[in-house]
């Protein structure tokens, strides 16, 4: 398994040169909420879908 340095540097060396720290900020932000998104998911940490009904009718309403 590749270290998290070593993915860091890969992503950024994919990205275009004129890219800005903004750019790369933002792009490691999404990653790491993708990857918390993924491990919730293995980890079974989710709201099943009737539940997920059920708060949006009260949202909605």
């Amino acid at each position: 398994m590749a270290s998290l340095k070593a993915d860091i540097i890969a992503m950024i060396e994919q990205m275009p040169d004129d890219i800005s720290v903004s750019d790369i900020m933002a792009e490691l932000y999404f990653r790491k909420k993708v990857d918390a998104g993924l491990k919730a998911l293995d980890d079974g940490d989710t709201v099943p879908h009737e539940q997920v009904k059920e708060n949006m009718k009260k949202w909605l309403n």
